[in-house]
């Protein structure tokens, strides 16, 4: 029904599309659906107790600061830690240079406004998250994607494609959301210096690096554009701004990020985020400081690596049992998700439909692609972290019934079109 209002809305927000992962989430609420959809954390790994406790130290403690106004830069001890911790992973940081955000969306969000004009260009992974695609579209972003491969983002293609001047890279180079792929250390060297070489900055968002359950750890990307460009400098006047959560390793509900930028652009974002929210919930800041301090985010990882560890394999090996052999799919070294391709002329937004009256769900991977790529069709993310591994055998059982089925017309199809 037409309204008053229906003429007053801002014109960009006529480029919002709803995220398709939510849309799908309202579908898989009912019991009897196994979902691989979400890319939800699994609630027996989130430190309720310690949560318990903190709260209860926090009210008792810190309650007037807790319940009262905060920095718009985020809770300073928390801000400490933070730059504290990634150090061992070579991020030297200081707290100026940490900003603390409502949830890495948040984030994403003011990196738009702050760099992104209507009609700029921005060079995503093809596929790449969701998340950041409606939060770019939002403020008119146009995009240039490069492929992924087993190996992460096709370097071989990022020349031909940083001529047309992007005004950043946004990649997520450790168990790629939605592919579950690791940018190669060799690639993340050819990355670091051809956007040196163009003056291209890069949004390196790490919300999955601690989740590693096998292989080397691979240096950030940060890390290398310091090492290489910039030895006398402070490490965040780089290239590269960083973005990391307490979603997958904490509890995501809490809603806690941060960016890792020079001391100017944190100012910048700072005045942006006073017009969002003021700031992030004092509350919840001092909770995750209190959960996390003396060592305790650091013995729960390995908790975490070890169950979802244990679930990918789970995965993996149903797959191989219960998938036939024209699909393929990632084998990710850590994180969440793994994805998987069908044969030529299969449609996954028809097989979810199917799925779903197996009472299995996953995500199609069209949604993931910028400038609705044809080729997304072939592809599904499936999320492990969030099933048991006696659930994720019987929803791959289940979903391997409609993927045959989708199998068998792409196979049908491309018949009937060899005889025209």
């Amino acid at each position: 029904m037409s309204t008053v209002w229906n003429s007053r809305y801002a014109l960009r927000t006529l480029r919002v599309k709803g995220s398709t992962i939510r849309e799908l989430l309202k579908l898989t609420q009912r019991p009897e659906i196994i979902s691989f959809g979400g890319g939800l954390p699994a609630p027996e790994v989130f430190p309720v107790k310690r949560f318990e406790e903190a709260c209860h130290t926090v009210l008792e403690e810190h309650g007037a600061e807790a319940l009262q106004y905060g920095a718009t830069e985020g809770y300073e001890p928390l801000r400490e830690m933070i730059a504290q911790s990634m150090g061992r992973y070579g991020i030297v940081a200081r707290s100026e240079n940490v900003l603390i955000t409502t949830g890495s969306q948040q984030a994403l969000d003011l990196i738009a406004k702050l760099l992104i004009d209507s009609g700029d260009r921005v060079l995503v992974e093809a596929p790449t998250y969701l998340g950041a695609l409606q939060a770019f579209s939002l403020y008119g972003a146009q995009y240039i994607p490069v492929p992924l491969d087993n190996d992460g983002l096709c370097t071989d293609q990022l020349d031909k494609a940083l001529r047309l001047r992007p005004k950043f890279m946004y990649i997520l180079p450790n168990f790629q959301n939605p592919a579950g792929v690791t940018l190669s250390e060799e690639r993340r060297q050819e990355l670091v210096f051809l956007a040196d070489r163009y003056g291209v900055p890069i949004i390196e968002d790490d919300p999955y690096g601690q989740l590693r359950y096998e292989g080397e750890h691979l240096p950030p990307l940060v890390v290398i554009d310091h090492k290489t460009f910039r030895r006398y400098n402070e490490l965040t006047a780089g290239n590269v701004l960083y973005l990391s959560t307490f979603s997958k390793t904490l509890a995501p509900g809490i809603r806690l990020a941060w960016i890792v930028a020079p001391s100017e652009l944190i100012s910048r974002l700072v005045l942006l985020k006073q017009a969002a929210d003021l700031h992030t919930a004092t509350f919840n800041q001092m909770v995750a400081y209190e959960v996390a301090k003396n060592g305790f985010l650091d013995q729960h990882v390995k908790l975490i690596r070890q169950v979802y560890r244990e679930r990918r394999d789970a995965m993996l090996s149903a797959l191989e049992e219960f998938f036939p052999s024209e699909v393929t799919w990632t084998r990710p070294q850590g994180g969440l998700f793994l994805w998987a391709t069908m044969p030529e002329g299969a449609d996954c937004r028809s097989m979810f439909r199917s799925a779903l009256a197996e009472n299995v769900a996953f995500v199609p991977g069209d949604c993931f692609y910028a400038n609705d790529a044809p080729e997304g069709c072939r592809h599904m993310r499936l999320n492990f972290s969030f099933s048991e591994p006696q659930q994720i055998r019987e929803g791959i059982r289940r979903l391997s019934i409609a993927v045959k089925m989708q199998v068998h017309r792409a196979k049908r199809g491309s018949l009937e079109l060899a005889g025209r």
